[in-house]
């Protein structure tokens, strides 16, 4: 899904050091998986690539920690990429050529641009590398051979049916703190959101894009509590953008009688659920993802047998604060767990 989250500084110059943004080509491994021509590297192991969104997001760090393990165990050699910022398609465009051009066997995606960047799958597919789009579909989701992710539209739901139930009953004044325009991520969770709760865009009193960033979800709850200082649900895209809000309302003394709830499920943002700034989350599983997604493509190359359609990685519903008749775990879980 797309995600513009900050990291700490210290893991930014880690990711500076290690060179994640750029095209790299690391071999994870020395496993004896087989491969044929160009597809393997000298050791005979299985090439694959994976190019995210960007390499500061710690969603995507933990994909990429994913793929590494996977690599490792099952004898791959792991190129990696990331765009500049969210929504480089050029960026990955290129990373995407590189990766065919050194011979991968096959490339696991997050899209930037879900439509810009079929052209290049196209192109690689048609050299016969497997193509697998993560955490986020392409349009349409036929472009790729296969998709591994969460169900967007049932994340969505699940926090719906959870802020509805802890409404009970009151009448929800609702601000939406959304992605961006036509993402589909973006979208599949607003419409399960507001699908779980039962109400519609009319029923939202406020909507703000935020990029899925910290500092643009707290301009956001800002801006609706201008607009609507009665507002007492929040739904946002992800978590750095529900820290934002919640930081925007503790600063007007609303942050205990307004209902945050979001997607994602990493570790900071479960953190949060415990420690009450949000009230909910929706755990989903990038590491499960990339792993998923490296098995896919090294038994691709032993045996020519191609991953395809959609697969789908969970979601579980995280709080500790259980409503009835709205299945969940808590927070113990859900940090055990995190984008594991």
């Amino acid at each position: 899904m797309s995600r513009t989250t900050r990291l700490s500084s210290s893991l930014l110059r880690a990711a500076a050091v290690t060179g994640v943004a750029t095209l790299t080509l690391t071999a994870c491994g020395s496993g004896s998986g087989s491969g044929s021509g160009s597809s393997s590297s000298g050791s005979g192991e299985v090439k694959v690539g994976l190019i995210t969104k960007t390499d500061t997001n710690p969603f995507f760090v933990k994909m990429k920690e994913g793929a590494e393990k996977a690599a490792k165990e099952n004898g791959a050699q792991l190129s990696t990429a990331a765009g500049k910022f969210d929504g480089d398609n050029a960026g990955q465009v290129t990373a995407m050529e590189n990766m065919v051009a050194a011979g991968v066997k096959g490339i696991l995606i997050t899209p930037s641009d879900s439509k810009a960047i079929v052209p290049a799958i196209e192109k690689a597919r048609a050299k016969g590398v497997l193509v697998i789009a993560l955490d986020t579909p392409t349009e349409p989701e036929s472009a790729v051979d296969a998709l591994f992710a969460t169900d967007n539209l049932k994340a969505g739901e699940l926090i719906g049916e959870y802020a509805k139930a802890a409404m009970k009953g009151k009448t929800a004044k609702i601000a939406a703190l959304d992605l961006a325009p036509g993402v589909s991520v973006g979208v599949q969770r607003h419409n399960g959101f507001l699908k779980g709760f039962g109400a519609t865009d009319k029923d939202v009193v406020c909507a703000q894009d935020t990029g899925g960033d910290q500092a643009k979800g707290q301009t956001a709850m800002e801006n609706c509590l201008q607009k609507e200082p009665d507002i007492n649900v929040v739904y946002t895209i992800n978590e750095p953008a529900a820290l934002g809000a919640y930081t925007a309302l503790k600063a007007k003394g609303r942050e205990k009688d307004v209902l945050i709830v979001s997607v994602d499920g990493g570790c900071t943002g479960t953190q949060a659920v415990k420690d009450g700034k949000i009230a909910a989350t929706s755990q989903q599983y990038p590491l499960k993802m990339a792993a998923e997604g490296v098995k896919a493509v090294v038994t691709y190359a032993k045996d020519g047998k191609k991953a395809s359609g959609y697969t789908d990685t969970g979601v579980t519903l995280i709080t500790d604060k259980a409503q009835a008749g709205v299945t969940s775990k808590d927070t113990a879980y859900g940090l055990e767990n995190c984008w594991g």
